[in-house]
């Protein structure tokens, strides 16, 4: 081991037995077989975190390790995979369904809908647009989050299939009434 620990000086300043120890439950493997040109290529290209003085055990941290373990929370917009409520009384909607819905495609560039969105749906083996009419995401000032990932089933031209919504729906869509009409038409209350 102090084979290694000398030649590892040249390169990362000074490594501790703590940090040795931390390499080796997470590379999983032992450092005392490894060159010092082989461990450069391995952290710098695989691994990706810092090993000077501050890097391992906290401090200074660079930018190829944000991207190997990144530290940001899940998306709670509604993005490709994301399992949906349907919270119109189409019959689609209300079926007993084993799966919840799922978004298989948003209907912006960014490929994360917001209120207001429309994505496309499979539900209970079948493709079906829908608008997004509530979202876990905290939003800009003044607009509601929600508890569930909320939907309302629509047709290709836009007219919802159902007759009622069942939960309350953002003020904000009222801002695009053009678009959202009907849907809005058929609403009972806006938080």
């Amino acid at each position: 081991m102090p084979r290694v620990h000398n030649s590892l000086i040249s390169y990362t300043g000074q490594l501790t037995r703590i940090q040795m120890a931390l390499l080796h439950r997470r590379l999983g493997f032992s450092l005392t077989h490894l060159s010092n040109t082989v461990i450069r290529r391995h952290f710098r290209s695989r691994v990706g975190f810092a090993l000077g003085p501050q890097g391992l055990l906290g401090g200074s941290v660079s930018h190829s390790f944000l991207s190997f373990a990144s530290v940001s929370g899940a998306c709670q917009a509604i993005q490709k995979l994301t399992r949906v409520r349907v919270v119109d009384n189409s019959a689609l909607g209300n079926a007993p369904y084993h799966r919840p819905p799922k978004c298989i495609h948003v209907y912006n560039k960014t490929g994360v809908g917001k209120v207001g969105d429309k994505i496309l749906l499979a539900i209970k083996g079948e493709k079906k647009k829908a608008l997004i009419v509530g979202h876990k995401m905290p939003g800009p000032h003044m607009t509601p989050r929600f508890d569930s990932n909320n939907v309302v089933l629509i047709e290709d031209n836009g007219n919802p299939l159902g007759t009622r919504i069942k939960t309350p729906i953002p003020y904000i869509l009222r801002q695009r009434e053009g678009e959202f009409s009907k849907v809005l038409a058929i609403a009972r209350n806006f938080v």
